[in-house]
């Protein structure tokens, strides 16, 4: 009876290195960073966009707030990225962190300078966000939800300030 039981029990294929895959290296940036707007960073002149937030563009309402305050928080600190994907700009994304661990796209999240992105973040950062900065950065809100025509609004009355100056 023992015969037949070990009959059905396949073992596991033995290791063939010649046919191995290898698991993909985890592609790391480290060093300071230079600080392009409250979602994007520049580190070993790579332009990084943060992992799973959104930050208004800087000519947007509280576009330079949210600039500076990711600029206090990576000054003077070593960043490290961990890339995750390269987005449909040609940008690398990655989850950034300072050296002592804080999560970066969190930190902007909840200094109420970002919000989460939930098409790529899963909703990670949305129990971080703070009360109604959906309306503070209405922008930003406006691009994720895909209404476009919001965004192109603002632009065109942006430009039409600019030419009166």
């Amino acid at each position: 009876m023992s015969a037949s039981r070990t009959q059905g029990v396949q073992q596991p294929p033995r290791f063939d290195a010649d046919s191995a895959i290898p698991e993909p290296i985890e592609k790391v940036l480290e060093g300071s960073a230079y600080v392009v707007d409250g979602d994007t960073i520049k580190i070993q002149r790579t332009q990084v966009r943060l992992f799973g937030v959104d930050a208004p563009e800087i000519n947007h309402p509280y576009g330079k707030k949210a600039k500076w305050a990711l600029v206090s928080l990576c000054k003077g600190q070593k960043v490290r990225a961990v890339v995750t994907a390269e987005d449909t700009h040609g940008r690398t994304v990655a989850k950034c962190y300072l050296e002592d661990g804080r999560d970066l796209s969190a930190e902007m999240v909840k200094l109420g300078m970002a919000i989460d992105w939930p098409k790529f973040s899963d909703g990670k950062y949305k129990s971080l966000e703070v009360p109604d900065v959906r309306k503070k950065l209405w922008l930003a809100d406006a691009r994720q939800k895909g209404r476009i025509k919001v965004w192109e609004q603002f632009e065109a009355k942006q430009a039409q300030r600019n030419q009166n100056k």
